[in-house]
C-alpha cells in the first residue's frame, strides 16, 4: 500500500529534523524496572514517569506475605533492566526469583539502603533472625528517603534519563511531605495529643514516631502469626496495665482476636492500610498514606486528653 502524499511529507519532516513521533522510538528504548510491592510501584511510576516502565513481579491479587513464586513471574524478570527492592525483609522471595530466571545478576536497587530502620517488634520475629522492621514505607520520612536513593540508582542505570529522574523524585517528595504538613497541621490547636497504643503487628511503628507516638505494645508475635490464647492474655493483661488508649489494626484484617480484645478491653479501634492490596497505581501511596494520616489525626483528636 502506497503512502499517502502527506504522510510521505509528514515522514520526510520527521527525519530531516530528527523529531520522531511521541512514543515512535522512544517506548523502544524505555528501561524496564521491576517492582515488588505497591508502595515502590508508586514511588517508581513518579520517579521514571513516562521514561520508563514499572513492572509489578507480583500480580495485584497476591498477598506478598504468602506469596510463593511462579513460573510465569519467575519468567518476567528475564525482560527488566533493573528491580527496586524493600529489601529487608517484605520481599525476601524476590532474591530466589531473581536467582532462578534467566537474569541471575540482574541489576537490584535496594530502596533502605539510606534509612534510619526499627527494631523488628515481636519476640518471634526476632528469634526468626528479622532483627529489623520492614515497613519503612509505612512513612512519609522513609519514604522521601527511599525516593531519593531510587532516583540516583536508576539515573545510574539509565544515564540519558538521570536529570529526569532526580527532578521528578524532588517533586514527588514534596507532595509527599505537605500530606504529612498538612496532617500535622490538624493537631497544631489540639494541645497535647500524646496516646498510648498498641498495634496487631508492628507495621507502623515508623508512621506512629513521625507523629510523637511510641507502640506500648503489639499483639502478634510476628507479622502474621496469631498469638495463642495465653500471649492474647497476656497482651490484653498488658494493655490495661499500661492503660492503653487506642488500638490500631489492619485495614479488613479478617481475624476474629481483633474483636475479642476490643470487646474485653473496651480500648477504641482504629484500622490503617498496609498498601498492600489492590491495583496498582502511580497515586495508591498517596492516597491511601493520606487516609492513614487521616485515621491517625482522628485518633489523637478523640482520644486525647
Amino acid at each position: 500500500m502506497s503512502l499517502s502524499l502527506s504522510r510521505r511529507r509528514f515522514l520526510a519532516a520527521t527525519l530531516a529534523t530528527g523529531i520522531l513521533p511521541a512514543g515512535a522510538s522512544a517506548a523502544a528504548d524505555r528501561k524496564r524496572f521491576g517492582i515488588t510491592l505497591h508502595p515502590y510501584y508508586s514511588y517508581v511510576a513518579n520517579i521514571v514517569g513516562d521514561r520508563a516502565e514499572v513492572v509489578p513481579i507480583i500480580p495485584a491479587g497476591f498477598n506478598p506475605h504468602a506469596y510463593e513464586p511462579r513460573p510465569e513471574d519467575i519468567q518476567r524478570i528475564g525482560s527488566l533492566d533493573a528491580i527496586v527492592l524493600n529489601g529487608i525483609g517484605h520481599d525476601d522471595f524476590a532474591g530466589r526469583m531473581i536467582a532462578a530466571s534467566s537474569k541471575p545478576k540482574l541489576p537490584v536497587v535496594e530502596s533502605n539502603a539510606d534509612v534510619p530502620l526499627l527494631p523488628a517488634s515481636g519476640s518471634a520475629a526476632r528469634a526468626s533472625g528479622k532483627i529489623v522492621n520492614p515497613h519503612s514505607f509505612l512513612s512519609i520520612t522513609g519514604s522521601v528517603l527511599q525516593v531519593a536513593t531510587i532516583a540516583r540508582e536508576l539515573g545510574r542505570l539509565d544515564p540519558a534519563n538521570a536529570e529526569a529522574y532526580t527532578a521528578n523524585a524532588r517533586t514527588y517528595s514534596r507532595r509527599l511531605r505537605q500530606l504529612r504538613a498538612d496532617a500535622l497541621g490538624k493537631l497544631a490547636s489540639a494541645g497535647d495529643t500524646r496516646l498510648r497504643v498498641a498495634t496487631i503487628h508492628g507495621a507502623y511503628d515508623y508512621l506512629l514516631r513521625e507523629f510523637g507516638l511510641e507502640v506500648s505494645a503489639v499483639v502478634e508475635p510476628a507479622h502474621g502469626i496469631e498469638p495463642s490464647p495465653a500471649q492474647l492474655a497476656e497482651t490484653i493483661a498488658t494493655m490495661r496495665r499500661l492503660d492503653v488508649q487506642v488500638i490500631f489494626s489492619e485495614l479488613n484484617f479478617p481475624s476474629a482476636y481483633v474483636e475479642t480484645i476490643r470487646r474485653e478491653t473496651g480500648i477504641r479501634l482504629y484500622s490503617f492500610s498496609h498498601i498492600s492490596h489492590g491495583d496498582y497505581t502511580a497515586d495508591r501511596f498517596e492516597r491511601e498514606m493520606t487516609r492513614n494520616m487521616d485515621t491517625l489525626v482522628q485518633a489523637m483528636l478523640e482520644t486525647g486528653p
